[in-house]
């Protein structure tokens, strides 16, 4: 059971320049995976956790806002962990 997240400095950077609300959503999720575990935190629909496609096979995204989406991939060096690799604003 995966319990550990890391942002990793591209996604801080993006998080110095969003509006604070995304921040917090994402923070939201982060506490959400480190107490409940990514397995559980998956299944809550109001994120829509999905796998990606194409370029980004391997990596999967939930949603922040109907706009801005964290992109994540799951880790393992000695342990299993999440990180999160990009938070950008989605085009549609």
């Amino acid at each position: 059971m995966i319990h550990r997240v890391e942002i990793s400095k591209l996604a801080a950077k993006q998080l110095r320049k969003l509006p604070r609300h995304i921040v917090d959503n994402l923070m939201i999720w982060v506490v959400a995976v480190e107490h409940e575990g990514l397995e559980e935190v998956r299944k809550v629909p109001g994120y829509h956790d999905e796998p990606l496609k194409g370029d980004r096979a391997g990596q999967r995204s939930i949603r922040l806002s109907r706009s801005y989406r964290a992109i994540y991939e799951v880790k393992e060096v000695t342990a299993k962990f999440v990180s999160v690799e990009e938070v950008s604003k989605h085009e549609y």
